[in-house]
């Protein structure tokens, strides 16, 4: 039986095995880990689902194989390599227009399940490839890099099996010709020429790194604006105090529960979203989807990179579950234990870099989403008082990043005034 490389999320073309569990020759039952496997935000182990023998490993610890690609052999208890029965070739159905150029095809043969996230299979003729316009099929891998690189596929004849486009072809294509001014700017060469040669050390780029160049270069594409205010957090800092003292003792003798200031910030956008549901909305190319629920993301920074998990329906959720859930998935977000669904999708983000003791910055919207709110430090600031005095207070920034396709500026100011709202009257994230 051939092992493939899972996929692990829907825009996931390829992964690195980092470890064997196993050496060629050894005797392996269904459960037994075989590798593990990291992509650019999540490490998984991969699980045996037959009893045999694994008599070959093709891709080496280290290696980088693009998803679908067989990665080992697994020999049946007698020695033989495993074989499934090709499918029965079904009927031809007829085939409706697609709206896209792209056509996604699925595979005759059944999956046999390990996890809700991958598959390893007998792989089919065209397994992981998608079906151009013209009738020819492209893998995820080559697929992906045509986009990066502006290659037209349609003049592109395919050297894989069967003619499927392969990484290859794209790779000794032509590339089309780029102004000047082109986002990609110099090359490396062009730039190591300005520095002599022993004055720096290269750091070649991981897969999280080249996922976050990508995204932010997408994410270039979005035409932003932004919006500040100046939240007064005196009330939201005693009620927290509050909450906290009075959080019932686990068994241990610790605190049940530690509200941190985070998470009345995530409960405050998620309700505010509910305020002003047309702002809950991503943009979805040629319209704009609305949601019933309030999805938020919160960036984790991680060894050499971020990552934005979402904590799904956070309107309907109590501090205190907030609290652990965020506590939870930061854990795993920083083991590189998350699974797609954890990081996929959202509505919303929040990125915060008070901790840090930033005042206030200006964050990058995430695609597709329409909004991302930064938060600044908190600070002791003096405020002129109605009656002509003056007093200090607790306060600090939030800057609202808006994407201009789907909120117009009274819309923006709208749900940046109900996050104040809630913030500056902290019973009211309690309901």
């Amino acid at each position: 039986m051939d092992v493939l490389m899972p996929q692990l999320g829907e825009t996931v073309a390829e992964g690195k095995i980092t470890k064997w569990f196993k050496a060629a020759g050894d005797a392996v039952k269904p459960g037994d880990n075989l590798f593990e496997i990291e992509t650019d935000k999540v490490s998984m182990e991969v699980p045996s689902i037959t009893t045999g023998t694994l008599s070959e490993i093709r891709v080496s610890a280290g290696d980088v194989a693009p998803v679908g690609a067989v990665v080992a052999v697994i020999a049946d208890g007698g020695g033989a390599t495993a074989s499934v029965a090709p499918p029965p070739k079904p009927a031809p159905q007829p085939v409706a227009p697609a709206p896209a150029a792209v056509q996604q095809t699925r595979s005759n043969t059944g999956p046999i399940k390990l996890d809700p996230f991958f598959e390893v299979r007998t792989p089919p003729r065209n397994f992981g490839a998608a079906r151009l316009a013209g009738g020819a099929f492209i893998t995820p891998l080559a697929r992906r890099l045509a986009v990066e690189n502006g290659i037209d596929l349609s003049r592109l004849t395919g050297s894989g099996p069967h003619g499927r486009i392969v990484a290859r072809d794209i790779e000794t294509a032509p590339r089309p010709l780029r102004s000047p001014s082109a986002a990609e700017g110099p090359s490396a060469a062009e730039i190591k020429a300005l520095f002599a040669p022993d004055s720096y050390e290269e750091v070649p780029l991981d897969g999280m790194r080249r996922t976050i160049a990508a995204r932010l270069t997408q994410a270039a594409t979005v035409p932003h604006f932004y919006l500040m205010a100046d939240v007064v957090i005196d009330a939201l800092g005693a009620l927290r105090e509050q909450i906290n003292a009075g959080a019932p003792k686990s068994r241990d003798g610790n605190p049940a529960y530690k509200v941190s200031l985070n998470d009345f910030i995530i409960r405050a956008l998620a309700l505010a979203l509910q305020r002003v549901p047309a702002a809950n909305a991503v943009w979805a190319g040629d319209r704009i989807l609305r949601f019933k629920h309030s999805d938020v993301g919160v960036a984790v920074a991680l060894d050499g990179g971020l990552i934005t998990p979402v904590l799904r329906q956070a309107d309907t959720k109590t501090l205190s579950a907030i609290s652990g859930e965020m506590k939870d998935i930061a854990a795993r977000a920083r083991d590189k234990k998350l699974k797609p669904t954890d990081y996929q999708g959202g509505t919303s983000a929040i990125s915060n870099l008070g901790m840090h003791g930033v005042r206030e910055f200006t964050a990058i919207i995430n695609p597709p989403h329409a909004t991302i709110l930064a938060v600044g430090a908190a600070r002791r600031q003096a405020v002129e008082k109605s009656d002509g005095g003056v007093a200090f207070v607790s306060m600090m920034t939030l800057t609202l990043s808006c994407d201009h396709r789907v909120l117009d500026g009274a819309l923006g100011a709208e749900l940046l005034a109900a996050i104040k709202s809630l913030i500056e009257t902290p019973v009211t994230l309690l309901v």
